[in-house]
């Protein structure tokens, strides 16, 4: 599936890739990381032995952030948008992977970072790392979708205060407001990424697409049009294989063995 990367570690097991970016010394999300993620997107989201995907920062920081000498050298309004418009696309293009997404926070995970994870399905830090949107030091604001994830993760007070300040938070802070699902000791932390990770992969993958499907789609929908479309693709899933060979392992006390069909 994979092509050589220059800025990201890739290794597949029992159809879970961890994703480990590496930009020494901070993993900063330059242009050059940020065009390479895309690449790799594209390539995971069509491979048919990647399940779930994980990602995870080099050595001792997740990400700290885009690269601050590259906006330093944005030429005005027009440089500025397009870089904001490149950040959003990579993004966005994580968070509308037909796969999950879990962030294996290691360390400092601030700015584009955050914003990163935020696009993932799930989110755990090990207790060391920090989190923040600390843009507002800088004179500018979130432009990888912070200003808009952000309010619909943790709340729009939660979320104001954060991006406000430019404070950073801890895991456990995190963990409390919503922003993670979970804050883990420092050893555990890939450990406990890897195996809930493959607790996942072990499920149906039609089934799987289509409860990210609703979750994404569904919020932004009336109620009744959401529902439809639940029982649509709940409807879907009866004439699958996978259906049939889940029932008839419960029934027959046993693990299922989906074929993702």
């Amino acid at each position: 599936m994979m092509a050589d990367y220059q800025y990201l570690g890739v290794a597949t097991e029992e159809k879970v890739c961890t994703v480990t970016i590496s930009n020494p010394p901070a993993n900063l999300l330059s242009r050059a990381v940020l065009t390479e993620l895309s690449s790799f997107l594209d390539a995971a989201a069509k491979d048919p032995n990647v399940k779930v995907l994980i990602l995870t920062g080099a050595g001792t920081f997740f990400i700290v952030g885009a690269d601050v000498k590259e906006i330093a050298g944005l030429q005005g309004p027009a440089e500025g948008k397009e870089a904001s418009v490149l950040g959003q696309g990579v993004i966005g293009k994580l968070e509308r992977m037909p796969i999950p997404t879990i962030a294996a926070i290691n360390g400092h995970c601030l700015g584009g970072g955050c914003e990163l994870v935020m696009a993932c399905t799930i989110r755990i830090a090990n207790e060391r790392a920090r989190m923040g949107q600390p843009e507002i030091n800088l004179g500018i604001l979130p432009g990888f979708g912070g200003t808009q994830r952000l309010p619909r993760l943790v709340g729009i007070s939660r979320a104001l205060e954060l991006m406000l300040t430019g404070e950073m938070i801890n895991a456990k802070a995190a963990e409390a407001m919503g922003l993670i699902s979970r804050a883990v000791p420092e050893g555990e932390l890939m450990k406990q990424a890897i195996g809930l990770a493959k607790k996942i992969a072990g499920k149906s993958r039609p089934a799987v697409e289509r409860i990210l499907r609703l979750a994404r789609e569904g919020p932004s929908m009336p109620l009744d049009q959401a529902l439809k479309l639940e029982s649509e693709l709940f409807g879907e899933l009866c004439g699958m294989e996978d259906m049939r060979e889940g029932l008839k392992a419960f029934l027959e006390k046993r693990q299922p063995k989906f074929q993702d069909r």
